[in-house]
């Protein structure tokens, strides 16, 4: 028991990379990598000989070689308290979402291993206590990893670094070459020219990464295949039909890592200029029919939520349900506000769009407190600006709009987004179609962003907050979101105008999304459910819901009173904010954790930023674009650029999605299960109108979105909550920890294998109940009637068929088998059916036509502009036969 091994391999277990973690150390963590990359037959010899070195003399007691320890998906790092450290494994996982073949994955539980022996553990009395807190931050509670897409990233970031030219990144291919460590990496590519393919990796924006100080330890030892990064807060996915055709629509929010925190313990901003309850939100739409990057159709919006920038708190040791709002140090240059609007023009451009929902008429000051000294900032800020790039403030107090009965807040807010849509623009990857040229909107002419010739980018940003950035600002953030999912089908070709209405099938579908997004929010944060959703503002609400609002409200009430504190000192010490340190006071001794959080307070910072050029250097030059997609020596430097071979199986999309080497059932399918507007939005009786862009009533739908409401809320609350058991279609790694002495037949896979699936056996019955929901009857669907059984003539012109086919594919089994590869090509000589001989839905290659029929084109297009070509000996004849057969 002197060592772990841990085998990582790839999805198809065709190659492995080994790890040697070193168990005699106490405190110190000994990790070799071997930078060798192995076949199956290869780490099978190896661990064979691990084992059989392991053992003792054959038939002496206690003789054991290598046994399995935990079979795992993946590292999420290692973590020391007092003692040595600990390796913390995702043994349980469930896909989310699919973009572009690439899978999106849930952490549904993980495991924590003791690395030391425990003949060198030197034990301490509180480090049960830490372990304890470390694993009250619930890790299969909302948090997300994918093997080969950047989480970290938005969708038009990632996009265009795939899109950048080789020729730029090609000094950097020369020196990641060199630098690297792995000299297998460019192993079995052939010289050839045409056989390598080069691909981008980019290293993760760290603000959204929340286990990058666990992996901090390992970053420079390990090669980077080992380092997986995972983000915190929402991610769903629902497939939008449109007559058959499949959209899509994914929500993923990211939440920052950066004074992360509960409700009332974090609020404004540190001195870094990272603000509370920072949550970016994205929501992409790609039509499913083609996954690829390259040849799909992909488009994306990006908006942010996030405490007001400024240095405000509030005390709650008064126990009232609005404590006061204080701001505690004074800041008349804008200096914290500076910094997070800096970050904002790096990553998004310009222009940013503050939207302030804060109420501003109050019979005592609460709220207003915090709009007076935003006003202010934002308008010192923007003095120094060039005017095209100022930040845009939108205050606008929707509780007051909310109570008046004349005013409607939604389609108040409408118009707010539509303006806000029409200033930042949105991604897509694709030019406009042509149809939008030849007949455009006139809302699409207004279009804001940046049009290139690979499509649009989205500049800028909106900003949306209220005191707690929960319910107000989800309603908000939906509705701007409605407006640029609107702009997104039309991009797509879908849609004839780029407009939604309520009631529809679309609207719906993205509706339970975004409350699903806030609710998850809002129980990381605030520690309950939404109290108020878009069915409040909208005021259709039945009258049940206030009872679950007064619930809401006290469940919040009761988290931030009673269990925030202890949640607070979990993210502290998982996030490596708070480091255990012996001699020093420990976590629970700390009276407040304001001087983990603002750096500034334990030592001064050498450089004093400008008070008037307040943004970062070369930010301003490149605006309106963001400065981390500009191509430039410092962005370039983030690039890491490796050499695959074209048939590798770390780039094959087909095989990453459709996983022809393992065992697949439908009920577990993940395409299959997920949300379908058709299913679970559109009503039964719709011989009418299938269109998801129909407006219904209110009870005309799939699921009642008012009945089953309560019952979709438990299961979105038992999805979301520590204690919930996870759903059937996940993922579990076998673990097993009795010491295995069976020699080497299955060892590679008793390692930790980062890919390995087990086959899960479901009982029928509860299939056959699941079918019978699911399966309507085609009347019920379609509006007809099928008749039961064909008729005679027709079973006959199908027998006559089948012969005909078996007929002309039945070959001589005996030359069969001598056939060579070349013969076989010879026999099986696929065609298109159509006349172009290569097209899908976006591109076609025109048939080829002969020389006589292009001359005959270009004499007519000639003749069409008024240049007549002079008769020849032919057209005369021919004309001379035709006068004398008319008229003669």
């Amino acid at each position: 028991k002197q060592r772990y091994f841990l085998v990582g391999s790839n999805p198809a277990e065709t190659k492995y990379r080994v790890l040697k973690i070193d168990r005699t150390e106490p405190k110190d963590l000994v990790i070799i990598d071997d930078k060798h990359v192995y076949t199956q037959q290869e780490v099978r010899e190896l661990l064979g000989r691990l084992d059989l070195g392991n053992r003792t003399k054959i038939g002496q007691k206690g003789s054991s070689g290598l046994s399995r320890a935990v079979s795992a998906f993946g590292v999420v790092g290692f973590v020391r308290f007092l003692e040595g450290y600990y390796i913390v494994l995702i043994t349980k996982r469930r896909k989310m979402a699919d973009i572009g073949g690439h899978a999106i994955y849930k952490i549904e539980d993980t495991n924590m291993i003791y690395i030391p022996n425990d003949s060198v553990r030197v034990t301490h009395p509180d480090e049960a206590r830490y372990l304890r807190i470390f694993q009250n931050v619930d890790l299969s509670s909302n948090f997300y990893f994918s093997y080969s897409y950047d989480l970290s990233h938005s969708l038009q970031y990632n996009l265009t670094v795939l899109r950048m030219p080789l020729e730029i990144l090609k000094p950097e291919t020369i020196q990641a070459r060199q630098d690297s460590f792995d000299i297998f990496e460019d192993e079995g590519l052939s010289t050839q020219g045409g056989s390598g393919v080069f691909g981008i990796c980019s290293k993760p924006y760290e603000k959204y990464v929340w286990n990058a100080k666990l992996l901090e330890v390992v970053k420079n030892t390990v090669h980077r295949d080992w380092l997986l990064y995972i983000i915190h807060g929402f991610c769903g996915q629902s497939k939008l039909l449109i007559y058959g055709r499949p959209i899509y629509v994914t929500l993923i929010a990211r939440r920052s890592s950066k004074f992360a925190g509960t409700r009332f313990l974090k609020r404004g901003a540190n001195c870094e200029g990272d603000v509370a309850n920072e949550v970016e939100t994205e929501q992409i739409l790609y039509d499913a029919s083609v996954m690829s990057f390259s040849a799909g159709s992909y488009s994306s919006y990006v908006q942010v939520r996030g405490s007001v920038p400024l240095y405000w708190s509030q005390d709650i040791s008064t126990m009232m349900p609005k404590p006061p709002i204080t701001l505690d140090q004074a800041d008349p240059f804008a200096h914290v506000a500076a910094l997070h609007f800096d970050q904002m023009l790096q990553r998004f451009g310009s222009p940013i769009i503050i939207l302030n929902l804060v109420k501003e008429r109050e019979k005592r000051k609460h709220e207003r407190i915090l709009s007076e000294e935003l006003v202010a900032a934002v308008t010192y800020l923007n003095q120094f600006l060039p005017p095209e790039h100022a930040i845009i403030y939108i205050p606008w107090d929707m509780a007051k709009y909310t109570k008046s009965k004349l005013c409607n807040v939604l389609d108040r807010l409408n118009v707010i987004a539509e303006s806000v849509v029409k200033k930042t623009g949105f991604f897509v990857n694709r030019p406009d179609s042509y149809c939008s040229i030849l007949r455009p909107d006139e809302k699409w002419n207004e279009l804001g962003g940046c049009v290139v010739s690979t499509g649009r980018l989205q500049t800028g940003v909106l900003r949306t907050n209220c005191v707690d950035c929960l319910d107000r600002t989800n309603t908000a953030q939906f509705m701007v979101g409605k407006c640029a999912l609107a702009y997104q089908l039309y991009s797509l070709g879908l849609i004839d105008k780029p407009n939604l209405q309520f009631d529809t099938d679309a609207v719906r579908l993205f509706e339970e999304l975004y409350e699903d997004h806030g609710d998850t929010l809002s129980l990381q944060y605030g520690g309950s459910q939404l109290v108020h959703r878009v069915k409040t503002y909208r005021k259709i609400a039945p009258w049940t819901q206030h009872s679950k609002d007064i619930m809401q409200t006290l469940s919040r009430y009761y988290s931030n009173a009673f269990s925030d504190a202890d949640r607070q000192d979990s993210i502290n010490l998982f996030l490596g904010v708070f480091k255990p340190t012996e001699g020093k006071p420990h976590l629970w001794e700390l009276p407040t954790d304001f001087y983990l959080h603002h750096k500034n307070t334990l030592s001064l910072s050498q450089t004093r930023r400008s008070y008037t050029f307040w943004w970062t250097t070369g930010v301003l030059k490149h605006l309106p674009l963001p400065f981390d997609e500009v191509t430039c020596a410092e962005n370039r430097r983030k690039l890491i650029v490796k050499r695959f071979h074209k048939y590798e199986e770390e780039i094959d999309i087909h095989n990453e999605f459709f996983r022809p080497y393992e065992l697949s059932s439908f009920d577990e399918t993940f395409c299959l299960a997920m949300t379908n507007s058709t299913r679970d939005f559109m009503p039964k009786n719709v011989g009418i109108d299938p269109s998801p862009f129909t407006v219904r009533k209110p009870d005309e739908t799939g699921k009642s979105m008012l009945g089953n409401k309560s019952n979709r809320e438990e299961t979105v609350l038992q999805r979301k909550t520590a204690a919930s058991a996870p759903p059937p279609p996940s993922e579990e790694a076998v673990s097993s920890s009795s010491e295995d002495d069976s020699g080497t037949d299955k060892e590679e896979e008793g390692a930790v294998s980062q890919r390995s699936t087990p086959v899960k056996v479901t009982d029928t019955g509860d299939n056959a109940k699941i079918t019978e929901n699911v399966v309507q009857s085609t009347k019920d669907v379609y509006g007809v009637n099928l008749s039961d059984v064909p008729s005679e003539d027709d079973l006959t012109i199908y027998t006559r068929f089948v012969q005909l086919g078996q007929s002309q594919h039945k070959q001589d089994k005996s030359t069969q088998q001598f056939c060579s590869k070349h013969q076989l090509d010879r026999v099986i000589n696929l065609v298109p059916i159509s006349s172009f001989s290569q097209d899908n839905i976006y591109e076609v290659q025109p048939p080829r036509v002969d020389r006589k029929s292009i001359e005959i084109f270009h004499a007519h297009m000639q003749a069409g502009r008024g240049n007549m070509q002079p008769p020849g000996k032919d057209d005369f004849l021919m004309y001379r036969e035709y006068i004398r057969n008319r008229y003669m």
